[in-house]
């Protein structure tokens, strides 16, 4: 972050921690000096106050909180570009729905529609997101002992971005992969090998990792992308499942259903996209969807970088690059195929990107 003030001492500097414990700090990290962004400024001494930056007191030190605790930046926006011919079959469904509503209730055709189409501001309303993360993403709230352990942590990590860190919830994901992620609002998931395998300092790296998602807009943008596009995907597996429980007879009608809906959806979203793209490109939205979400984790990873987590989250990533190597092996050896590497389409899909590339970003922040 570009800042005219004078920045306060790096937390991580500071051989005194907070609230009296022993800090994350104190597991194998070397106090690493500020950069010099000028004189700091005397604890006692209030430091001029730029119009984007509010600051709040904390025992034993000044914490600095930035006004713009969200951006959407260039990854979240072509999310929501890319979200859009999906929301447009979905609005179609939308529509036809509530006509068939409207019909048997008697109620205006537009109420359901407009119901849904203000829905997505509950990603962000906080007993709505409770309820995602413990029935659809399957998180539980952290007992007292890891709310003791991550709690600390992620302290240090939200004041290291400026950010307020009790404007997020911590979640325990129940899995043996070293993750954690972002999602909906408020909410950040961490998995349980993470949190109890993982030194405090490569935790405190995958924490910043997840807060990138959440200050770079990429955790509301893509719950929002899937949220209004889960009508149409909805129908279509309603068709799918209709075409294959009738009997043959009908499954040619439906078969003929369900190409009509389609023709009638894709050249709809073929229109919008020529309009909006000056060219139809629905059949590589997919591809381009995947390479923005590449794109967020590799500003997540800068994100995190950026802290002054670049060693730790290297390391973290060099250990799931061996652990993906070796599971590989076992699975070859065991299949006996002699293939080892992805097929182009396999790899252009997927959202996250290989572990060599992800380090090889990081190699800036490596260097002394």
């Amino acid at each position: 972050m570009n800042r005219s003030a004078p920045r306060p001492q790096d937390p991580r500097s500071d051989p005194t921690p907070p609230d009296g414990d022993h800090g994350p700090w104190s597991e194998g990290r070397e106090a690493v000096p500020p950069p010099d962004h000028g004189p700091v400024p005397h604890p006692t001494t209030a430091p001029p106050a730029p119009d984007d930056l509010v600051y709040a007191h904390r025992p034993g030190r000044r914490v600095y909180y930035t006004a713009r605790q969200r951006r959407v930046d260039a990854t979240a926006l072509g999310r929501l570009v890319l979200a859009l011919p999906a929301f447009l079959m979905s609005a179609l469904v939308v529509l036809i729905m509530s006509a068939i509503l409207a019909g048997s209730l008697g109620l205006p055709y537009w109420i359901p529609a407009a119901l849904w189409a203000v829905s997505g501001a509950l990603v962000f309303h906080r007993p709505t997101e409770d309820l995602l993360a413990r029935y659809i993403f399957r998180l539980q709230r952290p007992m007292p002992r890891e709310a003791a352990r991550l709690e600390p942590v992620w302290r240090e990590v939200t004041a290291l971005a400026g950010v307020d860190g009790a404007r997020y919830e911590l979640w325990i994901e129940e899995s043996d992969d070293l993750d954690a992620y972002a999602t909906a609002g408020h909410i950040v998931g961490v998995t349980r090998f993470a949190l109890e395998r993982l030194p405090t300092t490569h935790l405190a790296a995958v924490l910043a990792h997840g807060l990138g998602h959440h200050t770079g807009g990429h955790a509301w943008s893509s719950l929002l992308g899937r949220w209004y596009g889960l009508p149409g995907r909805a129908v279509w597996r309603v068709l799918r499942v209709m075409a294959r429980c009738l009997v043959t007879p009908a499954r040619c009608a439906v078969y003929l259903t369900v190409g009509a809906v389609m023709l009638a959806l894709g050249g709809l979203a073929s229109t919008t996209i020529a309009v909006l793209y000056g060219l139809p490109l629905l059949l590589v939205l997919p591809y381009l969807s995947a390479a923005v979400g590449r794109r967020a984790e590799l500003r997540a990873d800068r994100h995190a970088a950026a802290l002054g987590f670049a060693p730790e989250l290297a390391e973290v990533l060099q250990t799931m690059h061996t652990d993906e190597v070796r599971a590989r092996q076992s699975v070859l050896a065991h299949v006996g195929e002699r293939r080892e590497r992805e097929s182009v389409p396999a790899r252009l899909l997927s959202t996250r990107p290989d572990f060599p590339t992800r380090l090889h970003h990081l190699r800036h922040y490596l260097q002394p």
